[in-house]
């Protein structure tokens, strides 16, 4: 029985054989065929039913309409009040959304405004003003804001003073700061323009270590802020640069001629060292900045009693003094009324030259050719008083303004005999205020 079973299973186990056919040799490493590698799900889905050829169409067609818009957009009716927001839902918002059109606060653009080409609306910027409670600085704050900017100012006040922006304290688009530059300050701004520094002997010489301070730290942590938000730099320098010049008229490749050691050196040298650093800050932190040069400036809001001659003259007139002259009276300067260098400061920003630029009306007179214009538009019987001349006056000062001209294209246009009356009447105004306030006491 064992033998008859043992029998079966091994016929049984050759027709198994048989049915399978010849086996292959056995190998110890059976090569494997190369597989292609597999087409992600994303491509294949691309290229099948030419979705491919649908999505360059629509690129294609795209780009085709935003190169040709611009074109397109001259050829069209100018519609200035086409983005004005209707009445009604202007009605619902606060003051300060209440705005004529919806580039009302524009993304800032670093400064980079370049010139508007016309018929396009050109967009408010956010500028910062230091020092713009001070004569000059209110001045172009008007400018400013009417021509419908936002605009901060940063004064410390110690020449500054709040009446000259009383006016504006109403507007939505104008804030007032009270800081002084030498420590930094945080803001994000289109531009600015740094006037902070007391211009008149008698202020910078009644702290000159708070005013070479003024010059020096002020000027650094503005155009340190100016390189950390990307805005347009604007130094207010001075013709002091130049100190007491061996060249006349003075161009603005001058070097000058200055005292670094004598009382004025805290102003002169200051001024000096804030334009070293602009054009550090310029060449080595790629900061877009401009220099502007000023010349002796005068107008409304001066400070009554600050030292400088304009001011001197007419202040003692109204007041009935004697004018005094300083030395013989043969010293010359010249005189640019305030609405003149507020436009050249602007045109110096808008602008695409760093500088620097000599700002001033080349009108030259001596001190007594002056003192005899105060006389005939105030008073003709004034007297003149002549007092010892100060230290390290310059003799000579007048303005060189060709490359003003030629790549700002300004120059001054108010004369001095046009422009004294305006000042003169500012004066006699707060004079009297001054006076009736005195009586009060």
């Amino acid at each position: 029985m064992k033998q008859l079973h043992k029998q079966s299973s091994i016929n049984h186990r050759r027709d198994e054989e048989m049915s399978m056919g010849p086996t292959a040799p056995y190998s110890p490493k059976t090569l494997k065929h190369p597989r292609s590698l597999p087409i992600p799900r994303s491509i294949n889905y691309l290229f099948k039913e030419q979705r491919l050829l649908f999505i360059l169409v629509g690129i294609l067609i795209g780009s085709t309409f935003f190169i040709l818009q611009p074109t397109l957009s001259r050829f069209g009716p100018s519609e200035p009040n086409s983005f004005s927001v209707p009445r009604s839902f202007s009605s619902g918002l606060p003051q300060r959304d209440q705005v004529s059109n919806f580039a009302q606060y524009p993304p800032i653009n670093h400064g980079k405004l370049g010139r508007v080409p016309a018929g396009i609306p050109r967009k408010r910027s956010r500028i910062v003003v230091t020092g713009g409670a001070g004569f000059v600085g209110s001045h172009l704050v008007d400018k400013l804001l009417d021509r419908g900017d936002d605009v901060i100012v940063i004064d410390n006040f110690f020449t500054g003073r709040k009446e000259n922006l009383v006016h504006r304290f109403g507007n939505p688009r104008f804030e007032l700061i009270r800081h002084d530059v030498v420590e930094p300050i945080l803001l994000e701004v289109d531009q600015i323009y740094h006037l902070a520094c007391p211009a008149s002997p008698v202020h910078y010489k009644y702290n000159p270590v708070k005013t070479i301070k003024t010059n020096v730290m002020g000027t650094l942590n503005m155009l340190g802020l100016a390189k950390r938000i990307g805005a347009r730099f604007l130094l207010t320098s001075t013709s002091e640069v130049y100190g007491d010049p061996l060249e006349h008229p003075q161009k603005e490749t001058y070097w000058g001629n200055v005292n670094p050691i004598g009382e004025r050196s805290c102003y002169d040298e200051g001024k000096r060292t804030a334009e070293t650093l602009a054009m550090d800050y310029h060449r080595g932190a790629d900061v877009e900045v401009r220099i502007a040069r000023i010349f002796n400036t005068y107008g409304p809001r001066m400070c009554l009693d600050d030292g400088r001659v304009v001011s001197n003259f007419v202040a003692q007139a109204i007041r009935k003094q004697p004018l005094t002259v300083y030395g013989d009276g043969k010293q010359t300067r010249s005189f640019q009324y305030v609405s003149d260098l507020v436009n050249g400061l602007v045109a110096l920003m808008e602008g695409e030259h760093v500088g620097p630029f000599n700002l001033g009306n080349p009108g030259e007179f001596t001190m007594l050719e002056l003192a005899e214009v105060v006389k005939e538009t105030i008073d003709s019987s004034a007297t003149i008083e002549f007092r010892p001349n100060t230290a390290d006056d310059p003799h000579k000062r007048k303005p060189d303004i060709s490359k003003a001209k030629e790549l700002l294209n300004w120059e001054p246009k108010i004369s001095l005999r046009e422009g004294l009356p305006l000042m003169v009447s500012d004066f006699q105004n707060r004079i009297l205020n001054e006076d009736e306030g005195k009586g009060l006491k």
